[in-house]
């Protein structure tokens, strides 16, 4: 490494490789819309990529293409993404492709390396440490202002504080600036979300640390503050591309102008019909504006879609299709003809949950992997009849959340375990714990292995390793944490059986250096159970067979969806749904919320054209949102009998009380309760959480309504089912408190 300098981030250029690849050769792999964007290498380039048309091959090639034919070196590329999943498949990609050296980064780990580099160059100070969380800061601040918090609270109080940084707004600018954008946060008006705010950022000043936001700005503030530093990036990193454009921030913008300077070559690629972010400062504004703001500036397209039939690109062009041509690519299928899209309503939630789960039964029965297919929903709280639907049978499947896979606590001990175990510091095995109890979190996943695999030599070594925190091949059968952590390990076994397959002499030494090498990539294991997820979080993925639930008013779009920009952005989260599926696609919706109940909800008006949509009746809105309660059809804002805090998660408002306030649980009541469920079900040949699900038994047991009326005001129970089952619940409750 003698002679090499330092990046302007401290760290040293990979060296080239040996023998550069034919520059020919690596067009051989592309469409001409693809051919196109690699070999357009001069001055600012929009790229604007619908979904499934292979924008990461296009502009991994566009980049390996231009460092073999001399126009770029690797050393003096800068490719940025927004996760570090996409930024570690680029820098795969990209090595493959005979161009290691590029730096594949996501905005927040340039950013940091430039900060931490430059920040005591510039100020003298090493820069304030980064913290891993805001909600400890934030429950200071909050108390600051004598006010108290839930843990739910602190979570929207921090996306609040994170839209308003990457947004550019100021802690005394906020409130009038949060009503003009339609921001909110249940339980606090602007106004006092903005002192919060101020709070907020006093207490990180006084401890000398920062947040993630923070890192764009500190970037953006030593570029700004010192040309020298500024006029190094810039020597460094000659060329751009930047990734998923179309969800960048008025922060990101500007840092990436300070990048760039008056002379440095850019590429966006980005599909404005994806932005679906703009809670967290995103807008695709920046990306349909590009060429104004770059002039000169060339706009390619990519249209050909790989991943889905016609049949899907149908539904997905049609949804789209008053956005087509400016805010959205039309679609051109790539593939053979497949499955017509189903398109089915249900007379209520029950009957569309029941039959869903059927027929992902039918389907795993004639040979698909559960693994293939996906259940995407608006909202989490529509996860849990999915869950227990699946769970009656024993149909393996896993809830896609937010938190990293390699950095779960029982992931990263496990992986430690591991790797003292191929250096011989730890036993082989040792006594199995006994499992933990069950929690009482019913928001995770469930089900059971069908089948095992033969393990092999070294699925056994991890299978002895990890007895050691108490895992058995035996799921548990409670769901919750428990559950989350035994899917967690068993990923693990399911990495070494794979590994072992194709593998057969690797080692536990070899197994760790293939695990770090994921982790460094964020490459989480293939789940092994059918995905329920998010819409939001099923961006960027992709599954054989995918159902779309709910997609009704109300909740596509969501109730809360009141303004014309808010409305767009649910028709472009329908639209990203869409283009998950490659195969198959179920599209469904219910007429009401539970049997019995009035039928007065209609198909979503993004299916306005596909599907005969019947008028709301009652008090629905005739063509609006739908109606929650109450005659202005605004949903009611369920408080917690314990402290009388707003309940803003779908658990504690099936609870009754905050997750935190202590439980009145009476397990004999429970116990008799579950009884009861178990025989209704019996007897009406239906899932027991289609006569009460678990929150609202638990809440039952709590609150031991002995009249009807107390009964009604339990949540979860509406007068259909006062009417079937008051007498028998009352009686329950009354002979216990006796």
């Amino acid at each position: 490494m003698a002679g090499m300098s330092q990046r302007v981030d401290g760290t040293l250029p990979t060296p080239p490789a040996q023998r550069q690849p034919d520059p020919d050769r690596l067009l051989e792999a592309l469409d001409p819309e693809q051919r196109a964007v690699a070999t357009t290498l001069d001055g600012p380039v929009r790229v604007l990529a619908g979904a499934g048309t292979g924008k990461t091959r296009a502009i991994t090639h566009r980049i390996a293409y231009a460092v073999a034919t001399g126009t770029m070196q690797s050393s003096e590329v800068l490719a940025v993404t927004f996760t570090t999943r996409a930024a570690g498949e680029l820098r795969s990609r990209l090595s493959g492709l005979g161009a290691p050296g590029v730096q594949a980064r996501t905005f927040h780990s340039a950013a940091l390396r430039q900060a931490r580099y430059f920040w005591p160059k510039v100020y003298g100070d090493d820069l304030p440490v980064l913290i891993g969380s805001k909600l400890a800061l934030l429950g200071e601040a909050v108390g600051r202002n004598r006010l108290r918090a839930s843990q739910a609270d602190l979570r929207d109080l921090a996306g609040e504080v994170e839209w308003a940084k990457v947004s550019n707004v100021l802690p005394d600018r906020y409130a009038g600036l949060a009503v003009a954008a339609h921001r909110a946060v249940d339980g606090y008006d602007a106004a006092t979300v903005g002192r919060i705010f101020h709070s907020y950022e006093e207490v990180k000043r006084e401890r000398n640390r920062i947040d993630m936001e923070d890192v764009l700005l500190c970037a953006a503030a030593v570029l700004s503050d010192d040309e020298r530093a500024a006029a190094q990036v810039r020597r460094q990193y000659r060329w751009i591309v930047v990734d998923e454009y179309q969800d960048v921030s008025p922060i990101q913008v500007a840092l990436l102008d300070l990048w760039l300077g008056d002379g440095g070559q850019v590429c966006v690629v980005g599909d404005p019909a994806q932005t679906i972010y703009s809670f967290a400062g995103a807008s695709a504004d920046y990306l349909l504006t590009f060429p104004a703001r770059h002039p000169g500036a060339t706009t390619l397209t990519l249209s050909r879609n790989y991943r889905s039939t016609p049949q899907v690109l149908a539904v997905a062009n049609r949804v789209m299709a008053g956005e087509i041509g400016s805010g959205a690519v039309r679609l051109r299928p790539t593939r053979a003809d497949g499955a017509e899209v189903a398109l089915t309503p249900y007379p209520d939630e029950v009957a569309e949950v029941a039959a869903v789960a059927a027929e992902i039964e039918r389907l795993l029965s004639r040979g698909l992997a559960a693994r293939d297919v996906a259940v995407l929903f608006r909202t989490n709280a529509m996860s849990e009849g999915f869950e227990e639907a699946l769970s009656e049978r024993a149909i393996p499947f896993v809830v896609r959340g937010v938190e990293r896979f390699f950095e779960r606590p029982e992931v990263r001990q496990a992986v430690a375990l591991l790797k003292g175990a191929a250096r011989g510091s730890v036993p082989m095995a040792g006594p199995s714990v006994e499992t933990p109890p069950a929690d009482t979190d019913e928001g995770r996943g469930a089900g059971t292995d069908r089948g095992q695999p033969e393990t092999s030599t070294l699925a056994s070594e991890v299978v002895d390793v990890l007895a050691s925190l108490g895992w058995t091949r035996e799921p548990p059968t409670s769901r919750g944490t428990v559950r989350d952590k035994w899917e967690s390990l068993r990923a693990l076994v399911g990495v070494a059986e794979e590994l072992a397959s194709v593998q057969p002499g690797l080692d536990l030494a070899g197994l760790v250096t293939e695990l770090e090498r994921r982790r460094d990539a964020q490459q989480a294991p293939l789940a092994d159970g059918v995905t329920l997820a998010t819409l939001h979080a099923a961006k960027g993925l992709e599954w054989p067979v995918v159902f779309l639930v709910g997609v009704n008013e109300g909740s596509m779009p969501i109730v809360y969806a009141d303004t014309p920009a808010a409305i767009d952005e649910e028709r472009r989260l329908l639209y990203v749904g869409i283009t998950r599926a490659k195969d198959s696609l179920y599209v469904s919706w219910s007429a009401a919320r539970s049997p019995g109940s009035r039928s007065q909800r209609q198909a979503s008006r993004f299916l306005a054209g596909l599907v005969d949509r019947e008028p709301v009746s009652g008090r629905g809105r005739r063509g609006g949102a739908g109606s929650r309660g109450g005659r202005s059809g605004k949903p009611h804002l369920a408080t917690c009998r314990v402290c009388s805090r707003p309940l803003t998660e779908a658990k504690e408002r099936k609870l009754g009380r905050c997750v935190t306030c202590e439980s009145t649980y009476d397990e004999t009541l429970f116990d008799a309760l579950r009884g009861w469920r178990r025989q209704q079900a019996d007897e009406q040949a239906l899932p027991a959480y289609c006569i009460f699900t678990d929150a609202t038994m638990t809440a039952l047991a709590e609150t031991r309504p002995t009249s009807l009326e107390a009964l009604a005001a339990v949540p979860g129970i509406g007068p259909a089912k006062v009417s079937k089952y008051g007498d028998a619940i009352v009686a329950l409750c009354t002979a216990t408190d006796a």
